[in-house]
C-alpha cells in the first residue's frame, strides 16, 4: 500500500513537473515573440529614419542642381543678349541702308 502511494505521489510530482515546464515553455515562447516584435518594429523605425534621411538627401541635392542650372541658364541668356547687342546696331544699319534705297 505505502508504495502505491509512493507511485502516486511520484507520479503527481512529475505531472506538476511537466506542468512547469510547459508553462516555463509557453512564457518563453511569448517572451521569444514579444523579443521579435521590438527588434521588428526597431527595424521599421530605422527603415523610416532611413528613407527620410535619403529623401532630405535627394531633396537637398535636387535644389542644389535645380539652383545651379537656373544660373547656368541666366549666365547663357546673359551671353546671348550680349552677342546680339554686338550685332543690333549692323542690322539695323543693314535695314536703314535697305530703306533708304
Amino acid at each position: 500500500m505505502e508504495l502505491i502511494k509512493k507511485i502516486k505521489q511520484a507520479e503527481a510530482e512529475a505531472q506538476k513537473i511537466i506542468e512547469n515546464a510547459k508553462a516555463q515553455a509557453a512564457k518563453q515562447a511569448e517572451n521569444d515573440r514579444d523579443k521579435q516584435r521590438q527588434i521588428l518594429e526597431q527595424a521599421e523605425q530605422e527603415r523610416k529614419k532611413t528613407i527620410d534621411s535619403a529623401v532630405a538627401k535627394a531633396q537637398t541635392q535636387g535644389l542644389a542642381e535645380a539652383e545651379k542650372l537656373k544660373s547656368e541658364a541666366e549666365k547663357k541668356r546673359h551671353q546671348l543678349r550680349d552677342k546680339a547687342k554686338e550685332k543690333v546696331p549692323a542690322a539695323v544699319k543693314k535695314v536703314v541702308d535697305y530703306l533708304k534705297e
